[in-house]
Formats: C-alpha cells, structure tokens, sequence
C-alpha cells in the first residue's frame, strides 16, 4: 500500500517492507511454553522475535514486556517504548448489577494459563454462599475446569458464563464481592483495573505485570496456590472499603488517552 509507516499487533507481516512499529503485549509462550498449544507456539516463537528485531520501535505494554523484550530478544532499551493499556470509562462504580447471592469474579480465557482451576480450589476452601462466576471463552482446559467442578461438589456455586458483552461484564464487574485473577503470567492484566475502576476489590496473583499494574491497591498472592488464594479472597472481603478507595484511585491513572498519546509520539519520531 505504500504507507509511510505500518503499527502490526505482534508481527510484522513478512512481505512488508516499509517502516514498522510493533505491539507486544506479553512473552508468555517465552517465559512458560506450557501455558500455549504447540502450534501457537511454534507461530509465535518464530515470528514474533523476528518482527520486533526489524521493527523500528517495539511498543511493550508494561515494563515487565520491555524487560523480557530485551532479556530474550536482546532488543535495545532505546527502541522500546512502554504505552501501558487503559480502561474502558464503561467500567465504573455507578451502574445496574446484579442481585442475589455474593459472588466472586473471574474474567479472562478458559485456558491454562489463566489457571482457572486454581480459582475453583480456592473457591472450596472459602466457606458460605459465596459463589464464583467465571466469564470468557472457552480455549483449553475446559474439559479440566469442569472436572474439578464435579470433584469438589461445586456444580451449585460455579456458573461457566462464556462471553459477555461489554454492559454486562461492567454489571458483573460493579456487583462482584471481588475478583478473583489466579493468572499464571501476564503482560498487563486489564481485568485487575477494569475491576478497580468498577469498585471492586482485586484478588490477583504475582505472576508477570501483574503487581505492576495493580501498584498495591490489590490483594496479591503466589499463582498456582489455591490455599493462598482462598485467603487472599476472605482478606480481600474483610478489607473491602480500603480496597475499593485505594483501587477507584489507581484506575485513574490508565486511560486511552494517554495511550493513544504516546503512540502518537512514537508516531512523529519516526515520521
């Protein structure tokens, strides 16, 4: 197309030519290559370094990304610059939510790497009616989740959701006890501040941005360990007022806008 400048997600396609400016939100299948199906992997492995190397600038979405950019592609720090995510101004403490029993949230892909497995051995560790919604496609470990569901004689306290639609999720977001983010690694983590920016206490782990992003205004444990994560929940129920005033005010600080700014930036300086 003859641009004078191409911004790709991750690859830079092979028969571009021009100048390029790439987005890599996480190094994942790096870190842990468990936590991706081979196939990806292999995609991922072989041109995600080849594209951030020829890029221009690489744009890494926390400096946990930058990091790993330059620990496993020796990537100049020069050349990366960090544009970390905003949150969507639909999630926020004012709006319709649902009623009846407390529930704890979960947001993000079936899939292992966000170790939704762990969020249900926690939940059966932690007494009462507090229930557990889990929201987003379903990609791998399905057939597991379900399984530890069975075992642990949840079927009454557990509901698969699937996707949900902006609206709604923003609904599940603002009635939510807390959400529960057993993630194994992230490159950011936007869950942890669309729940913050919605009023609700945040329950995460320590792997990858995650402690970054949440800045102390979240509750967070080792990932892959249920009894931690059950007590980081009764903390994060016991200690609700705090959390929400401290998560309302880290939220803030993330915006498209500023987003959106540097990107133009990084635009202009190669222009």
């Amino acid at each position: 197309l003859g641009a004078a400048l191409g911004h790709f997600n991750y690859v830079v396609p092979p028969a571009y030519r021009g100048p390029a400016v790439v987005t890599v939100h996480d190094l994942s299948f790096e870190s842990d290559p468990k936590l991706m199906g081979r196939r990806d992997r292999l995609v991922f492995r072989t041109f995600v370094p080849r594209s951030a190397r020829r890029a221009e600038r690489v744009l890494a979405v926390s400096e946990r990304t930058k990091r790993d950019l330059v620990e496993h592609y020796l990537i100049p720090e020069e050349r990366i610059v960090v544009t970390p995510n905003g949150v969507d101004p639909i999630f926020q403490p004012n709006g319709s939510a649902p009623s009846g029993p407390p529930y704890a949230l979960f947001v993000g892909g079936i899939q292992p790497r966000k170790d939704p497995v762990t969020a249900i051995e926690a939940l059966a560790r932690v007494d009462g009616d507090l229930r557990l919604v889990l929201v987003g496609d379903e990609k791998r470990g399905g057939d597991e989740l379900r399984s530890a569901i069975r075992q642990l004689g949840l079927e009454r306290r557990v509901e698969l959701a699937g996707y949900v639609e902006h609206e709604g999720l923003a609904s599940l977001y603002r009635g939510a006890a807390c959400l529960v983010f057993p993630s194994r690694y992230e490159g950011f983590g936007l869950p942890v501040l669309e729940a913050m920016a919605s009023g609700t206490p945040v329950v995460a782990t320590t792997a990858g941005a995650v402690p970054e992003v949440a800045g102390g205004a979240a509750v967070l444990v080792e990932p892959g360990d249920p009894e931690a994560l059950a007590e980081g929940m009764r903390k994060a129920l016991g200690d609700r007022e705090r959390l929400v005033a401290a998560g309302l005010e880290r939220a803030r600080r993330f915006t498209w806008e500023k987003t959106a700014r540097r990107t133009l930036e990084v635009y202009r300086e190669l222009l």
